[in-house]
Parts: structure tokens; sequence; C-alpha cells
């Protein structure tokens, strides 16, 4: 039998090596084609790695923490006659096209062997944003990771020519940016899936009659595999559009003609787009953030009194008490220059000159998606106020605002009973702040005795872009101005 050598695969534009994370097959195995048999680390993600072919594995030409670089050949496997050798990719980027007409296109990547599609999970940019070379654009998921997209140029977003869950093919157009005249652009990636559109979601019905699973993208058959459906059950499974994908899978088993039983006693549903986009989000966070968590005890009386006199006075224009607290923290951000920061790559530190503030918002079937105030520190009292309330409107109404340049979000469970809470911070968010319900408290003050309206504000923040002290002299910021609100609210 003779042996062929498998690739360490080229992972998106830019990048030159990978470190060897754990081999998931030994010497003899046997090994089947898109089966994961080891796990590499980038800057972007780790990921399983599939095999290219079908054979036994005869040997590892690295070890586990080795840094080894893209392109180059990572094992041996023993395959029958016949089998096509996989070919290396070329180490470093391909020569690239020059743009001419001022844009360029915006392809989904290559990730490895093997991959036709990708899922787009999020988009952190939108039509008219600048963006750097080498800035995350948008989320892309595949069966092995969710991971950020990098822009190949700098310059402007045009459009982009998909939608948050859109399944398509690698190589596909997704977007277009405009650039300088000259600027070297991204190629199509030249193997996987030709760039056309992603399927209809209303396409005809078909079914798979031939039989055969290797047409079932790998995603798929995972899925599959969880959900306990053998490939002879699997390649009967209708589906609309080009190919077979974990939603079918998941409609054929809650209402399909077939319906299948994985168990006795429960019932499966699949979730929600948004949870599904907010899960991604929040698998990504928790391998980049290294989360730090306080809390301080505020008086709440100011705000209480606020509020007790714009009724008294029958004024048109009241906003609630979390708008002002709202309010209160985006004056903090516009003095704190840090909590308007995230982190652009692993050694950069980008300042936005503006406040984007996130606000925490639930839909009915404990859905969650964001409202966004954005320039927020620019607006008066009222046109905060205002804005606040048209932005969470349209949340209620399913538009999750969530960006790139929302450096802090806000929860406010204050009806729901709750007084302390660890807040979970979202990339690429830098820290989320949880308001908790008013309670009654205790004057510290020295030779008197009274009670106090107080809050607990619990904030978690990105350890990477700010420290202790740092996050301390922000949250009594915030304290501070809420306890003077009638200063702050002009």
């Amino acid at each position: 039998m003779p042996n062929v050598s498998i690739f360490i695969p080229q992972i998106g534009e830019g990048l030159q090596e990978a470190r060897v994370v754990a081999f998931l097959k030994k010497p003899g195995d046997v090994i089947r084609r898109d089966e994961p048999i080891y796990q590499m680390e980038t800057d972007k993600a780790v990921m399983d790695v599939e095999s290219p072919v079908d054979g036994v594995l005869a040997s590892w030409a690295a070890a586990v923490d080795d840094i080894v670089p893209i392109g180059s050949a990572i094992g041996i496997v023993e395959v029958s006659d016949g089998v096509e050798a996989p070919t290396a990719p070329s180490h470093g980027a391909p020569t690239a096209p020059v743009a001419a007409s001022g844009t360029a296109p915006l392809y989904i990547p290559q990730i490895g062997e093997g991959l036709q599609e990708a899922r787009i999970v999020a988009f952190l940019k939108q039509a008219g944003d600048l963006v750097k070379r080498d800035e995350p654009i948008y989320q892309m998921e595949t069966d092995k990771a969710v991971m950020d997209v990098e822009s190949p140029s700098e310059g402007a977003l045009v459009e982009w020519f998909a939608a948050v869950d859109d399944v398509v093919p690698i190589g596909f157009e997704v977007g277009r940016m405009s650039v300088s005249e000259g600027v070297e652009v991204a190629a199509a990636p030249s193997h996987g899936a030709p760039a056309v559109a992603p399927a209809a979601k209303s396409a005809p019905v078909a079914s798979k009659a031939s039989g055969d699973v290797r047409g079932i993208p790998p995603r798929t058959r995972a899925y599959a595999k969880e959900k306990g459906i053998s490939d002879d059950v699997l390649v009967t499974i209708p589906f609309s559009g080009s190919k077979l994908m974990p939603t079918d899978i998941d409609a054929f088993q809650t209402g399909g003609s077939q319906s299948i039983r994985t168990g006795a006693g429960y019932s499966e549903s699949a979730l929600p787009s948004k949870q599904r986009v907010l899960n991604s989000r929040m698998v990504r966070s928790n391998s980049l953030v290294v989360p730090g968590t306080i809390t301080v005890v505020t008086d709440w009386s100011a705000i209480e009194t606020e509020r007790t006199l714009a009724k008294q006075e029958m004024r048109g224009f009241q906003p609630s008490a979390f708008t002002m607290f709202a309010y209160a923290v985006v004056r903090a951000m516009a003095e704190f220059p840090t909590f308007r920061s995230a982190l652009a790559g692993d050694d950069k530190l980008r300042t936005y000159d503006h406040v984007s503030l996130g606000i925490a918002v639930s839909l009915p079937g404990d859905e969650l998606v964001t409202a966004v105030v954005d320039k927020a520190d620019t607006l008066s009292w009222a046109e905060f106020a205002a804005a606040a309330r048209a932005q969470i409107e349209l949340a209620r109404g399913g538009k999750d605002q969530a960006h790139a340049g929302v450096t802090v979000s806000l929860t406010n469970m204050q009806a729901f009973g709750l007084r302390d809470a660890v807040p979970v911070v979202v990339a690429p968010s830098m820290a989320t702040i949880f308001l908790g319900e008013v309670f009654n408290g205790l004057d510290s003050t020295p030779n008197m005795i009274r009670v106090k309206r107080l809050v607990n504000v619990s904030m978690t923040f990105d350890h990477r872009i700010a420290n202790g002290v740092g996050a301390s002299l922000f949250i009594n910021k915030i304290r501070e101005n809420v306890e003077s609100i009638s200063d702050v609210l002009g």
C-alpha cells in the first residue's frame, strides 16, 4: 500500500503557523475521510482537522504543542492503490489580484480540507463602516468551529450579500468593500464549492435517493449521529435547498411524517436562531475573555426622588429609573476611555471616539437581543432617553443591534427580584453591568441609624483590557453619578 502525506491546512488569509493541540488517532488506527484525526490552534480558533483520505495512520510528524508552518506535513497515511494524494497548501498568501474599479469582493475562505459550506453567524461590520486589514468583520461556523473572519484589505464595507443563518458555499462572495485604486485584494479560494448564491429558504422539497452519505455535509452527519440517526435513515430525510442541513433533521424529527423518537419522556426542538447566534458569541467569548467581577452598593434614593418629582409634576417626559441609570453609565464611559475600548487582535487596543451602549432586551420564549444607543455621549439627557426608548422598541420587535463598537452592555434584573449576579461578558464587549433590585439597607454614616434605598451594581470586565484599580474607579464613578443624578441629568 502506498503512503501519502497529510498537511496542515490553510485556515483563511494571513496565517503562517498553527499549534498542535491533540492527536485523536494513533499510528495503526484505521481512519476515514472526513473523520477528525487531530486538533490544531490558530489565532482564530481551536478546531478539529479531518482526514482527507481513507486509510491507516502510519505516523505523526509532530508532537503535541509543536508550532508547525501552514502547509507542512503533519502525518503519513497508508492508502489503497489509486487513491489521490492530498496536495500541500501554498506557504503564505497567494498572489492577489489588484483592485481596478475601487471595489473588492469578500469571499468565504477555505478552512481546511473537505469543507464545502459555512453558516453566517454574525456580521461585525455594517455598510459604511471603515475596516482595517486583518480586522474581524464577520463570524462563520463550520463543523470545525465558530470563528472570526478578518478583512483581507483596508477600506470601507459596501454591502453584504447574505444574511445571518444563511448557509453559503466556500468561495461564495459574501460581501464587497471599497478600497483604494491598486490595492491588492483576496482571490477567491481555488478549491471547494463554486461561488454561487445560497439556496433560497423556500426551495422545493427534494429527497436524497442515492443511499450514499458521502454527499451529505460532515456537519450534518455529525449532528445526525448526536441525534441517534443511522446512515440508512439519514439518506431518506427530505431537505430543502441543495444539501441536507441540521435544520432539515430538526424539522424531520419534530414534524416529519417519519418522526424519530430519540428517547422516552422528553421532546426536543431546534434552538431559535437568535439564541444560536448568542450561543456562538458566548462560546467565542469563553475562549477569549479573562473575566473579573466587582460589585458596589449604591444609594438609589436620588433616582427614586427624580422619578417621584416627574410623576408629581405630571411631566410628559417621564423616562424610567433604569434609563436614568443608563445615562449615568454613559457619562462615566465618556470619562474612562478604557471602557470605550476593545482588543483588535492580541496586541492592539482600539479605543472608540464615542460611546455605543448595549442594553439587553428579553423577548418572549426567553430569547435575548441587544438594543444599542450609538454616540450616546453626544446626546443630551432628553435625546438619550428618546433614543434608548426607540432602540429598545426595535429590539422588542426582534432587531438585534449588537456590533463591534459596543464595549459595555447593561442588564436590568430589578423586576425579577434579583439582588446579586455575576454577569457574563459577550465579546466584543469588554464589560457587562448588572443592576439589581432595590432593597432597604442601613446608612453607614457614624452616629446615625436610618434606612436607605440601595441597589447592588455588579460588573464583569475583561481583565485583558482593564485592571482592578481602573475597573474600581469606573464603577465608583457610576455610583457617584447615580447618587447625584439630578446634576447628571441637568
